[in-house]
């Protein structure tokens, strides 16, 4: 019942709240939406590598480097500090990890990787920070740093063990784990090749099979860095000094240690991240000259993709990892069995597109859809000098496409000074 005001208006009611999804169900429906089109396009191409166990193996060891240097990013960028420097950090990580394990072991390579890696961080918040210094311009230069850095040290280190400057002795590896017997158990259904339960069963025993202890440890940051720059009075004050430091300050934060402890912490998870690349079972037995191949940059996109939140960054490094082990393990054929999926994704991104009313940009997906499909209808099999730069070429789209909804950090890549608060 309707109450009446003194005047004899009706009083109107109360607008109803919508519910909102919250953020790790609407991620859940994105991973079962691109499972659903992965496995319609492997029944419909005959491509069954699409969701191999192999293929997610791959995909999985490819992106934990990618996933790391992400994190350094969220760090380092949540504090207000542009991060271009992740490739540098990475190279020294890389050197770190292979000059430590082959001493010590792979435990000693994951500390130095992380000690090296956060030595340019500490670097960049030096020149970021203190002197004011463009942080673009810094993030260069601690790549330029690290790429010459981690040469001198291989001609001076390595060559007189290894006879070749370039590289490190073969360093020891993790030894990998699979959980038994889901591992087994899902292997006979994928051997069944069953429409949909088979291609579910293949990429869930991707993840759990030959995973090593960095993997483990890698996937485990995720959460950590959310609960702390989320659920901490450590990381309110930290994320604080990327939106407003002035403000901040104003409430007594101490502005430059915050700075300082994320970009150092960003340098360390770079430098894990190169540590993976010396410590992945099946890669290069050691440091080798060039191993980064810009995955630094690539984690950089991943983070911007994930729009400078833990659960979205996974997604992009998930993304960009699988991208390339699918060129790797299986060749231009497969990639294009992948057209047709990005097919049945974006009609489908299309429709709900048009449920939401958003009818410019359902066209947009549309016409997209139309271009993926042309390519993969008149291109039987993608050259491989082009599948090779596959993830560089999936970085440059989903930047574009996510470019629409991108929210960094107020304050990110600003200078600032102590004092403007008071």
């Amino acid at each position: 019942m309707i109450s009446k005001p003194a005047d004899g208006g009706a009083v109107p009611p109360a607008p109803r709240r919508t519910k909102k999804l919250p953020g790790w169900s609407k991620g859940l429906i994105w991973v079962a939406a691109v499972i659903a089109a992965l496995s319609a396009a492997s029944y419909m191409t005959g491509v069954a590598q699409l969701t191999a166990t192999g293929t997610i193996q791959t995909a999985l060891v490819l992106a934990i480097p990618i996933l790391l240097a992400a994190l350094g990013g969220l760090w380092a960028e949540r504090a207000g500090v542009i991060n271009i420097g992740l490739e540098g950090m990475m190279i020294m990580g890389t050197w770190g990890a292979a000059w430590a394990g082959y001493q010590w072991g792979p435990w000693a390579a994951l500390v130095a990787a992380a000690i090296f890696g956060a030595l340019g961080g500490l670097v960049h918040a030096i020149a970021t920070v203190t002197f004011g210094v463009n942080h673009i311009v810094s993030g260069v230069a601690i790549n330029l740093l690290g790429a010459g850095l981690t040469k001198y040290l291989s001609t001076l280190l390595f060559q007189p063990v290894s006879n070749n400057p370039r590289e490190s002795p073969p360093v020891p590896k993790f030894d990998t784990y699979s959980a038994q017997p889901l591992s087994d158990w899902l292997g006979d259904l994928e051997d069944m090749q069953r429409v949909g339960l088979s291609d579910v069963a293949g990429v869930l025993r991707g993840l759990v099979t030959g995973v090593s202890p960095l993997t483990m440890l890698a996937l485990l940051l995720v959460p950590v860095s959310y609960l702390v720059l989320w659920r901490s009075r450590f990381g309110l004050r930290l994320r604080s000094c990327g939106e407003n430091p002035v403000a901040a300050e104003s409430l007594g934060v101490n502005v430059y240690l915050h700075k300082y402890a994320a970009v150092i912490i960003s340098g360390a998870f770079a430098g894990v991240g190169g540590a993976a690349l010396v410590l992945t079972p099946g890669g290069h037995p050691g440091y080798l000259e060039g191993q980064t191949g810009g995955r630094g940059y690539i984690g950089l996109a991943a983070m911007i993709f994930g729009n400078w939140r833990p659960t979205g960054l996974l997604g992009g490094s998930a993304l960009f990892g699988y991208a390339d082990g699918l060129q790797l393990r299986s060749g231009g054929s497969t990639v294009m069995a992948l057209f047709y999926a990005a097919v049945l994704v974006l009609f489908a991104a299309a429709v709900a597109l048009v449920f939401t009313r958003k009818y410019f940009a359902a066209g947009l997906t549309l016409v997209g859809a139309a271009v993926l499909y042309l390519v993969y209808w008149s291109v039987d099999e993608m050259p491989s000098q082009l599948s090779t730069y596959l993830p560089h070429m999936v970085t440059l789209v989903v930047l574009a496409v996510a470019a629409q909804r991108l929210r960094p950090p107020a304050a990110n890549g600003e200078e600032y000074r102590r004092g403007r608060g008071h």
